[in-house]
């Protein structure tokens, strides 16, 4: 796909989307089933399901998907995508390249072993090892502007409110 062809795809959205901005709240969902044998949820996604367990350094035996792999794959794969679509816009031209997220968590704090040890990542990294011919400063603003569209990385530098039901 070239910038005309996704500028055309895009211009009858941009143009509801402002002629009525209630139409792009777009819900989005998830859901697992539980199974309460294996300690583990059935992640029900578009591509099929996958399994979700307990990590081998909170008691799992590494058969199933971590649900923080999860979060980090969520958020590749919307950096990747975003670049793709903000290189496509801008005619940069990608041969290819990788979009890495890395993070860490502390396994005191999901036991319970150390009240003062904090549930959950506490640092995220995100890396992009582009295959294009842009030069550098051309690469940066690539970076930059995924990092203002992608949807993920906005989520998680401003988290919405959760409510818990049930």
């Amino acid at each position: 796909m070239d910038a005309s062809q996704l500028r055309d795809l895009q211009a009858p959205l941009k143009q509801r989307y402002r002629e009525r901005p209630e139409s792009a709240l777009i819900p989005a969902r998830a859901e697992v089933r539980l199974d309460p044998a294996t300690l583990a949820c059935r992640v029900l996604g578009r591509e099929g399901a996958v399994v979700a367990g307990l990590h081998p350094a909170a008691g799992g035996d590494g058969r199933f998907a971590c649900s923080a792999d999860l979060l980090l794959e969520a958020l590749a794969a919307c950096a990747g995508v975003t670049l793709l679509a903000v290189a496509t816009a801008s005619g940069i031209a990608l041969r290819g390249g990788r979009v890495i997220a890395e993070g860490s968590w502390d396994a005191r704090g999901t036991l319970g072993v150390d009240r003062a040890a904090p549930v959950g990542l506490t640092a995220i990294r995100l890396a992009f090892d582009l295959d294009c011919d842009a030069d550098t400063a051309a690469q940066a603003r690539l970076v930059a502007m995924t990092e203002r569209y992608c949807v993920i990385l906005q989520t998680l530098r401003h988290p919405p409110e959760v409510t818990l039901a049930g």
